[in-house]
């Protein structure tokens, strides 16, 4: 028959369905389970990880409603895992973050807190804030790792103004030490003029390289700087360590809301609590006058989590002496202590600190 169903068509319609909050498929988080197809009776199992009731009934729901669209479907039934295949073994898992021990963890000795700082998209200055952040709480007294979790493109290294190779004791890699931050990324490891084009897998293996084969010592917080959007690299960190929380950056605008919704879905998918948002490239303060524009329409961040139900954690400004800074190699917190740029984030280290607990 030409509309009959095969086990490969069911698995390829499937493959069309994102993971909420994920830019992966359900198929290849390893959902999908037991396809079967035959005389367009569809029958499959999903094998969630997830405890989110929500995220389990819209999964099951759009799976459900995709094959029976298919031409020749004449009824889907979807089950749970096959047997001998336990309910929350597959797809985005999280336990408690911020508790060592966790099973499948990563330990991470004499570190005492985890911070993931992520965006929906690129461009809003995640990395900036990462740098500037961790400066001022090294400042506040506490003791700081930053960990640039960008595999394709790595910023750390120039932000910080450090260029050299790391160290190497036995089989552990010494973290690179600048501004009183100790700090390890793909940057140091690779020429500056290489570019990667790894897949999934081999990404997996260098981000849990840079967490379980870095001599981090005693830590009161590890900062790390997510890549931009949602992605493997992400599951990866959020699946490999502890998280205490996640800080999600965005943007002024409205349209903030839309990304900022992908950051905090994506910690939620995995359990991961959500500190807050900060709003970067949020005003303007003239250098002359002094007096504060509003670039962009202003209070999309603050908008963004009172809509999704997440603190506000601060407004940071736009100003070019910021990134002349990052580009110099030298955060702008300590440039310029006493800068207004600097009270900003500074009063942003606080209420973190206050938070976790640092």
């Amino acid at each position: 028959m030409a509309n009959e169903v095969t086990m490969r068509d069911v698995v390829d319609q499937l493959k069309q369905i994102m993971y909420p909050g994920f830019d992966r498929d359900i198929v290849s988080f390893g959902l999908v389970k037991n396809v079967q197809a035959s005389n367009g009776h569809v029958a499959f199992s999903l094998a969630f990880s997830t405890q989110d009731e929500s995220t389990r009934r819209q999964i099951t729901l759009t799976a459900k409603e995709a094959v029976e669209r298919m031409p020749g479907v004449q009824d889907v039934q979807i089950t749970g895992p096959p047997p001998g295949q336990s309910a929350t073994a597959q797809g985005p898992a999280g336990g408690p973050a911020g508790q060592h021990g966790q099973p499948g963890k990563i330990e991470l000795p004499g570190v005492k807190t985890i911070v993931a700082v992520a965006s929906g998209k690129g461009g809003v200055g995640k990395s900036t804030v990462s740098v500037n952040l961790s400066v001022a709480l090294a400042d506040a007294g506490a003791s700081v790792g930053l960990l640039d979790a960008d595999i394709y493109g790595p910023s750390i290294p120039t932000m910080m103004g450090v260029k050299d190779q790391p160290g190497v004791v036995g089989q552990k890699i010494l973290p690179m030490i600048a501004h009183d931050i100790k700090m390890m990324s793909f940057g140091f490891l690779i020429p500056e003029d290489q570019s990667v084009t790894w897949r999934g897998p081999m990404v997996h293996q260098a981000v849990q390289q840079l967490l379980s084969d870095v001599l981090w010592g005693e830590l009161d917080c590890l900062v790390i700087d997510m890549p931009p959007g949602t992605g493997d690299a992400h599951l990866t960190l959020t699946q490999s360590v502890p998280l205490t929380g996640g800080l999600v950056v965005t943007t002024p605008q409205d349209v903030a809301l839309i990304d900022a919704r992908r950051g905090v879905a994506m910690f939620h998918q995995v359990n991961v609590p959500i500190l807050g948002i900060v709003e970067n490239m949020s005003y303007f303060n003239c250098p002359h006058c002094g007096e504060r524009t509003d670039i962009f329409t202003t209070g999309g961040g603050k908008r963004a989590s009172e809509a999704l139900g997440v603190p506000f954690v601060g407004a940071l400004p736009i100003d070019a002496a910021v990134c002349l800074a990052g580009d110099q190699g030298t955060p702008i917190v300590r440039r310029d202590p006493d800068s207004q740029q600097t009270d900003a984030y500074r009063k942003v280290a606080d209420t973190l600190r206050a938070t976790i607990g640092v």
